[in-house]
């Protein structure tokens, strides 16, 4: 019967063998899951022999994790924000990028209460709850194409007492009509992998989490061509775009924007310097 202490040590060792990154913290965070505490509490409790039950489910988890399936979907849940969600194979694992992407939207709207917010493609639903949670009354319009990621973001909503502040839509942007107007906002962290650089992503991002969700299967543009021209006709006058991007992309969305009577572009940088977020006011 092995200790908490010889179980992590173990599976640290499988892990970098098998080349996954940050072995330990991996092997930690696992074990904590399956004891139900926080990973700096096992270090209280190194000498406590695993039960049975315990040890299967660890090398069950060790095992996943040795495939490169993403730590997020093995365990379930992640932290953004401040705010905890639940995540599975049907949505985007959330990035701290993204972080950046609510922080600028929260600061610039933070004093204006009962805005009307469209967040497009909203996955695990964390953008939308966040912009509940920190902004005064919005009123959200939440959508995405899959009834099983809309399941994932309404129980979100739920898990952070939000879900009477966001409508859930299963919509295709590409496809269906928005049927509403007069929106001040509309965010969106669409899918901006170019069907060229698909094939080059990491493991764990091209063959677990939705492609869906990552690519639009042609030059990675496509959607904010999409919800410019959409912005363009449901937006109130000096109503604003707020995307987030890939690297390099920026000044191409610039462009997209400024085609469709946006202007007052604005860039924002993450923190590798890299432009991440890209909004627009319509004229």
């Amino acid at each position: 019967m092995l200790t908490v202490l010889e179980s992590i040590n173990l599976s640290t060792e499988f892990l970098k063998n098998k080349g996954v990154e940050s072995p330990r913290i991996n092997a930690e965070l696992l074990l904590a899951k399956i004891l139900n505490c926080k990973r700096l509490d096992l270090y209280l409790s190194f000498d406590r022999p695993l039960s049975d039950s315990e040890t299967n489910q660890y090398r069950e988890f060790i095992r996943r994790r040795s495939k490169f399936e993403p730590l997020q979907y093995i365990i379930g849940e992640v932290e953004f924000y401040g705010l905890d969600f639940k995540v599975n194979n049907t949505v985007l694992i959330p990035r701290p990028e993204t972080e950046i992407l609510v922080e600028k939207i929260i600061e610039e709207n933070k004093e204006k209460p009962g805005i009307k917010i469209l967040d497009i493609g909203t996955g695990s639903g964390i953008i939308a709850i966040c912009l509940a949670k920190y902004l005064v009354d919005p009123r959200i319009i939440a959508i995405d194409l899959s009834e099983d990621t809309i399941s994932v973001a309404k129980e979100n909503a739920v898990l952070n007492s939000v879900e009477n502040l966001i409508d859930f839509e299963i919509k295709d942007i590409l496809k269906d009509e928005i049927n509403d107007y007069g929106f001040d906002l509309i965010v969106s962290n669409p899918p901006y992998i170019s069907s060229e650089e698909f094939p080059t992503l990491q493991q764990e991002l091209r063959i677990y989490e939705p492609k869906v969700a990552l690519t639009d299967e042609s030059d990675g543009l496509s959607f904010y061509r999409t919800i410019t021209s959409i912005g363009n006709k449901i937006l109130n006058k000096n109503g604003k775009i707020y995307f987030e991007v890939a690297q390099n992309q920026a000044n191409k969305v610039r462009m997209i924007l400024e085609s469709g009577d946006f202007f007052n572009i604005n860039f924002q940088k993450d923190y590798l310097n890299i432009e991440r977020v890209v909004s627009g006011e319509l004229n």
